[in-house]
């Protein structure tokens, strides 16, 4: 123990053989599982993450529901730390303080880059797992993160790398060694382990374990700009591998499309107990989901083909949207009553085509003259205050020509 924190402190060589400042090698690979929506595998030295991103829809975001917070949260990261992956040989189980720890660290220093709903809609999981530990597998998480949300198409604002720093003090000198990317070993002997993750502009988490009485300012602005260079190294290093977010997501991500509706269209978009959006998804085969924000609301379409989302977000427009009066319009016959029918224009939109304006001829009866299901077109003639909408198809047919008036006979008797 004193044998080898003394050599650091006296001779600056680690029990590797690096000085204080050196990171140990690294290689990284992005897309590496070919069936994830990103996927990147991270290795330093002894230590490698293998990292996959999901991209899910609003139904699969996270719900939180604990004493003082509550909410939902779209972004998660699961992080694993198997036994094989220090050589142990334990069961596998339940997250315990450890996993739950350092997940939380690498989720914090993510989410800070994430870019808003507008240009990110999906509700992203990371996961995490630890092939190989041999000292900060917490950061090599972030640095494995940060290249598969690249792999993803997900448009984060700037890269993150992170790094665990060390130290070594000997209280009778005054000396003191700052270690940059400690070992496994080095964080047991050492008196510090001072994770610090970041962007090449500033810090976005830290993390910090203390064996010794707290440090001086000279020792903590030491290590945070000895921290940085090493951050940066990294950083440089993972661009080599992929610079910045692919341009789109994989092909067989899925898609989701958001659209906004007046808040008075919620309830026609969703039908009585949910019988219109239930039907839409079993036919279009995407997932939908709305919210009201305000006084709008907000339709989330989520499929994995473009012709499920095309289809879905013109049923939903044409439920959403208002007609317009002297449009023309094809619709359907939903019923025939004696005075006229009720015609669909629009799903869950129908108006009274009244027994005066479906020929230019009179029409005594509707016997035989159209039957439910018919598909015709129509005219919007005008819509009254209570919403009640007047159509006429005579307004499309060509007008028949008046009959000549008969002749009269003019001769005087």
């Amino acid at each position: 123990y004193d044998a080898i924190r003394n050599l650091v402190l006296d001779e600056g060589i680690r029990l590797d053989g690096r000085d204080a400042r050196t990171v140990r090698p690294i290689w990284s690979e992005v897309g590496y599982l070919p069936s994830a929506h990103g996927s990147a595998v991270f290795t330093r030295g002894e230590t490698q993450a293998l990292t996959t991103v999901t991209l899910g829809s609003k139904d699969d975001e996270q719900m939180i529901d604990g004493a003082f917070v509550n909410g939902y949260n779209k972004f998660l990261l699961h992080y694993n730390f198997p036994g094989f992956s220090t050589g142990e040989v334990r069961p596998n189980r339940g997250a315990g303080r450890r996993e739950i720890g350092h997940g939380n660290l690498a989720m914090r220093s993510l989410k800070k880059v994430l870019p808003g709903l507008e240009a990110n809609p999906y509700t992203i999981r990371i996961v995490s797992d630890i092939l190989e530990s041999n000292g900060s597998s917490s950061m090599a998480t972030v640095c494995a993160g940060t290249l598969a949300l690249m792999d993803a198409g997900i448009k984060i604002t700037a890269p993150v790398s992170g790094i665990a720093m060390g130290l070594i003090t000997d209280e009778k000198t005054g000396k003191y060694a700052i270690l940059s990317d400690i070992l496994g070993d080095e964080d047991h002997l050492g008196d510090m382990d001072f994770k610090v993750t970041g962007t090449e502009k500033g810090i976005v988490a830290c993390q910090m374990d203390l064996k010794i009485n707290g440090l001086k300012w000279e020792v903590l602005t030491a290590a945070l700009n000895q921290a940085k260079e090493a951050r940066l190294h990294i950083l440089n290093e993972m661009k080599k591998t992929i610079s910045a977010p692919r341009e789109d997501y994989k092909d067989h991500a899925p898609r989701i499309v958001s659209l906004t509706i007046d808040k008075e269209f919620i309830g026609a978009v969703i039908g009585p107990g949910g019988k219109i959006i239930q039907e839409m998804q079993r036919e279009t085969g995407a997932s939908i989901s709305i919210e009201e924000v305000g006084n709008k609301g907000i339709v989330e379409i989520f499929a994995d083909n473009k012709a499920a989302i095309d289809a879905a977000v013109t049923r939903i427009n044409a439920i959403a949207a208002k007609p317009d009066i002297g449009a023309t319009y094809d619709g359907k016959v939903k019923s025939i009553m004696p005075f006229g029918a009720f015609v669909e224009i629009m799903p869950g939109k129908d108006g009274l085509l009244h027994i005066s304006e479906i020929a230019w001829e009179r029409l005594e009866t509707m016997d035989g003259v159209l039957k439910e299901g018919d598909k015709i077109q129509v005219k919007l003639l005008d819509i009254d205050k209570q919403g009640k909408m007047k159509l006429s198809r005579k307004a499309l047919l060509p007008r028949p020509p008046r009959p000549e008036a008969a002749p009269t006979d003019n001769k005087t008797v």
